[in-house]
């Protein structure tokens, strides 16, 4: 069986993520595709977050909080309404519902796209937070896999 893998088109992993999808500018997501899906998927889930924001805000910043995403969506669209296709988006740490683009205060941040195969779904409301979903994808989680992005300022 395939390993479970995320790619974009836009950028290579570890690649820089161009300026479009910045918080300042079309804050749009990237389009991702997602392939080698484990055949015991029931649901995937997405988290994109920026662990080198730790010293100018204090904390992990989440960009991105998805759930209940088909698993044989192959294809996430450049700004994707997730909604439309039965997914679920949390608050970011913006404290917005949906992607929060890229935005350092400081220097230039490397961004996490967290995939996860889940032999699940989540019955969690839309506020969510990024600890609740790993709360409640432990012990479901049956593939993972990450995408890693610099955006500077």
């Amino acid at each position: 069986m395939a390993e479970l893998t995320l790619r974009s088109s836009t950028f290579e992993n570890g690649g820089e993520i161009p300026d479009k999808y910045g918080y300042t500018a079309e804050n749009v997501n990237p389009p991702l595709e997602v392939d080698g899906v484990p055949s015991n998927a029931e649901s995937l889930m997405l988290v994109v977050d920026d662990p080198d924001a730790r010293e100018p805000a204090g904390k992990i910043w989440d960009h991105w909080t998805v759930w209940n995403i088909d698993p044989d969506v192959g294809t996430i669209p450049e700004d994707w309404t997730p909604s439309a296709d039965g997914a679920t988006e949390g608050q970011n740490d913006f404290g917005e519902s949906g992607w929060g683009g890229p935005n350092p205060p400081d220097r230039e941040h490397t961004y996490r796209f967290l995939l996860y195969a889940l032999d699940t779904t989540l019955s969690l409301g839309a506020d969510a937070t990024k600890d609740d979903l790993y709360d409640a994808a432990e012990g479901n989680v049956v593939g993972k896999t990450h995408l890693e992005g610099t955006f500077a300022p």
